[in-house]
């Protein structure tokens, strides 16, 4: 099964659009956690497809139109040039991107600057794509010891249970996730997000370690930790679409 990445203009935003041209007879358009899929039947007539992308085009504009900010969450970034900065984490970094003959994607942090090697002559979207997890991977490593230790003080404050790891990763359909061994994964889109907030995910998840569940205990102990965390899970519902490379 064949896939590509095709950008649509929606509305006046750039939409990136995951293409599966796969055995089918019809064409399917939806819109999933991570993005917008399409599924494509293998070999479509030139003029039939076109019809289809600008069919698809208006179907998304009108949920756009309907549902103002439904497609805010699909907005491409990722577009990052030389000189441009990164505020995350609460530090601001200026990124410095140089353009190689290779094949691969290559960066390092220095102090406040973010060096990238990037292959040149690449798709807009490939591009886009390959730097978002180049930078999520170098955030992770500079931000992972602040984060663990929070993880740290808030387990020793309010749970004292056993913590087997922490770990930060570029994840878009949840926020965190709580493992029976006791294992902590957080997603690096976390790091955009107000601190207050991010101690919510992590009180969250530690909740789980007591309660590998969303039952009324388990909310119970969210509260008791953090009386007023309702507010930090509606700021995660209205800004979370903001909060990615």
């Amino acid at each position: 099964m064949a896939s590509e990445i095709r950008e649509l203009m929606v509305n006046g935003r750039a939409v990136s659009v995951k293409v599966f041209r796969e055995r089918r007879n019809s064409v399917r358009i939806y819109m999933g956690k991570e993005g917008v899929i399409v599924r494509m039947p293998l070999g479509l007539d030139a003029e039939f497809e076109r019809q289809q992308w600008a069919r698809m085009t208006d179907w998304l504009a009108k949920h756009d139109q309907k549902r103002p900010g439904t497609l805010a969450q699909y907005e491409e970034r990722g577009d990052y040039r030389d000189g441009d900065e990164l505020f995350i984490g609460g530090r601001r970094f200026t990124i410095r991107v140089v353009e190689e003959a290779r094949n691969s994607y290559a960066g390092r942090v220095e102090k406040n600057e973010i060096l990238l090697s990037v292959a040149a002559g690449q798709p807009e979207a490939a591009r886009r794509e390959a730097m978002r997890t180049l930078l999520s991977r170098l955030m992770a490593k500079v931000f992972l010891p602040h984060i663990s230790l929070r993880v740290v003080e808030l387990n020793a404050q309010f749970f004292q249970k056993p913590i087997k790891n922490v770990r930060l990763k570029y994840n878009h359909s949840n926020w965190g996730s709580c493992s029976s061994s006791g294992n902590i994964n957080l997603s690096t889109r976390l790091l955009f997000a107000p601190p207050e907030v991010i101690d919510y995910v992590i009180i969250h998840e530690l909740a789980h370690l007591v309660e590998l569940n969303h039952s009324d205990r388990f909310w119970k102990l969210v509260a008791q930790a953090m009386p007023d965390y309702a507010q930090h899970e509606k700021w995660l519902n209205e800004n979370g679409h903001r909060c990615d490379f």
